[in-house]
């Protein structure tokens, strides 16, 4: 009889866990945001609701999005006219786009992650795949692994369902997975696309008005690992720890429901003020070991779920006018991806930092944190160090 005591534990690494890819990826289908509600209500067959237009018009102003990355071009609308109600039966039809079309844009972001890293893809050991819609057996995390070629033995993973928070629970589970196991490579995949909540207008569902008028589709991959071999792995950013909680008062804030019709959401327009009142908490606990009380000490990675959550979180930290430009960025010109969001926007300071010789991957600073908050409400934080240029 062989005693568990016997068996050798693996040995585990001795440094933290590290990002040592990051590649994002959009389906070709682009939308401008100023044209689009006459598109929607055309092709909606809603034209002559006139009001309710205009109505929609000044919702997607106030977006401040310019142009979105949308998977559902005119002619798959045209094919599937239920997908175009209000709230007519559609889910078959939704779930057979989603099913190929998601795996499909997580292999574009992951091909180039895999590039990035520069090693062989058979020593990438474990896949954390992300997604809020689209569930089937097998999964997207098998789709992908076949499309991307990489070994059946490979330590698999699927999140669905879980919202904008999920990129950060990405982060927090490849880190666990990377420290705990001696030469571990994680693939990280996180990929939306809002097949399932695109429906037509109603005039009482301002919830659904907001969703068409903010939401965009993306994809974003990274590798991550620890004990980065040197130089032939750079790490980007340490993922030094991580938390999440569900912040008080907030049952309720935001939800999402799958049904015949797809997924509905709903939202309290109290979001940016619970989201606001309640992340100083988090932070001090993730900061002050590290000594540090001033947030505009940290470089910020902040899920924007809308311009009204970035001016209230902005405020009520009492933050510089600049620290959540990236944030607004990535807003401004994707939409709200969900999980895939923050890392859009930790991939666009990379990318700024290393074209303006800032000194580091997060814009010049060394201590940043990544935030993002989905249903429940749940927050998702990562502190992150940033590594020299």
């Amino acid at each position: 009889m062989v005693l568990i005591q016997a068996i050798q534990r693996p040995e585990k690494p001795l440094g933290p866990a590290a990002i040592l890819a990051l590649a994002t990826a959009n389906p070709s289908n682009v939308v401008d945001q100023s044209p689009f509600a006459d598109y929607y209500f055309r092709i909606t067959k809603n034209e002559d609701k006139l009001a309710l237009k205009e109505k929609f018009k000044r919702i997607s102003a106030k977006t401040t999005v310019r142009k979105r990355h949308i998977h559902l071009t005119e002619e798959i609308l045209k094919e599937n006219p239920n997908m175009c109600e209000y709230m007519a039966p559609s889910l078959d039809a939704r779930q057979a786009i989603q099913i190929s079309a998601v795996p499909n844009l997580a292999r574009d972001a992951a091909e180039k992650a895999l590039k990035e890293w520069g090693q062989s893809r058979d020593g990438i050991t474990h896949m954390i795949f992300c997604t809020m819609t689209g569930a089937d057996m097998p999964g997207a995390d098998y789709r992908l692994l076949k499309l991307l070629d990489l070994k059946p033995s490979v330590k698999r993973l699927m999140f669905y369902h879980l919202g904008c928070y999920a990129g950060g629970t990405a982060l927090r589970v490849a880190k666990d997975l990377a420290e705990n196991n001696k030469n571990a490579r994680v693939l990280v995949v996180c990929t939306e696309i809002s097949v399932h909540n695109f429906r037509g207008p109603e005039e009482t569902n301002y919830h659904n008005l907001c969703g068409q008028a903010i939401f965009g589709d993306g994809a974003a991959a990274l590798v991550i690992g620890a004990d980065p071999v040197i130089p032939v792995e750079k790490p980007l950013y340490e993922i030094v720890s991580t938390m999440q909680v569900i912040l008080p008062g907030s049952e309720g804030a935001v939800e999402g429901h799958l049904k015949e019709v797809g997924l509905t959401f709903h939202s309290t327009s109290r979001l940016p003020d619970i989201i606001a009142k309640n992340l100083e908490p988090s932070l001090k606990e993730a900061f002050e070991p590290l000594g540090i009380s001033d947030w505009n000490e940290l470089f910020w990675l902040a899920h924007p779920g809308g311009p009204g959550v970035l001016d209230r979180v902005e405020a009520e930290l009492r933050l510089g006018p600049n620290k959540l430009d990236y944030s607004r960025h990535v807003l401004r010109e994707y939409g709200n991806m969900s999980s895939t969001t923050v890392l859009f926007i930790m991939d666009e300071m990379r990318r700024r930092s290393v074209a303006e010789k800032k000194g580091t991957t997060g814009d010049g600073l060394e201590w940043g944190v990544l935030y993002g908050f989905g249903p429940g409400l749940t927050v998702e934080m990562v502190v992150l160090r940033s590594t020299p240029i």
